[in-house]
């Protein structure tokens, strides 16, 4: 299946990177300290319903290989459909060679379709097996998983560390051209040390 779409495919799938379901801090105060007044230096943040956090979203989008092509970092209440059309905005100047773009379920709605449309990309949603139960490996979607997997392995990306988003899509590069830079080195060693 690589070969038929060489490198002219991407897969996009978006991650949370926040704090828990309380949404507090890892540290809590004395019960008569006041609580922490927000002053709006944190950038934008927002509470996903569906996946229970409050924190950011990163839409990330990989070629075939699983190397980093772009990376949105969002507020979690923005819809994974809605922050294609930014990470489609920052990817397809960069490689215009791009033609296919698999995505999970989560991208099958208008504002997706719209976005491909327009950026002239075809959109493949990658399914879920009918009557599979239990944990199954789908198709496309484990190559973004296992890049996302890499990306974890980064000390700073394992939480949202960062106060800005631009900081935050630097961390991801970083962390990426890292891993890239590894292989170029020890294209024999499979596994990255810990940083």
């Amino acid at each position: 299946m690589r070969r038929a779409c060489g490198r002219a495919c991407a897969t996009i799938l978006s991650s949370c990177c926040g704090r828990a379901k309380d949404g507090g801090q890892s540290h809590r105060g004395h019960h008569r300290h006041p609580e922490r007044q927000d002053d709006g230096k944190g950038g934008p943040r927002g509470w996903d319903a569906a996946k229970r956090l409050k924190g950011r979203k990163r839409h990330v989008a990989v070629d075939t290989q699983g190397r980093l092509l772009g990376v949105v970092v969002q507020a979690a209440d923005i819809q994974d459909a809605d922050g294609l059309w930014d990470l489609l905005k920052r990817v397809r100047p960069l490689y215009p060679w791009l033609r296919i773009v698999f995505a999970d379920s989560i991208y099958n709605r208008l504002s997706a379709l719209l976005a491909c449309f327009l950026f002239g990309l075809t959109l493949v949603i990658v399914r879920r097996v009918a009557g599979s139960r239990g944990f199954v490996v789908q198709p496309r979607r484990w190559v973004v998983e296992r890049s996302l997997g890499w990306l974890g392995r980064w000390r700073r990306l394992s939480k949202d560390y960062e106060e800005l988003p631009e900081v935050s899509e630097a961390m991801v590069t970083l962390a990426m051209i890292r891993l890239m830079l590894h292989r170029l080195v020890h294209p024999n060693r499979r596994r990255l040390p810990a940083p």
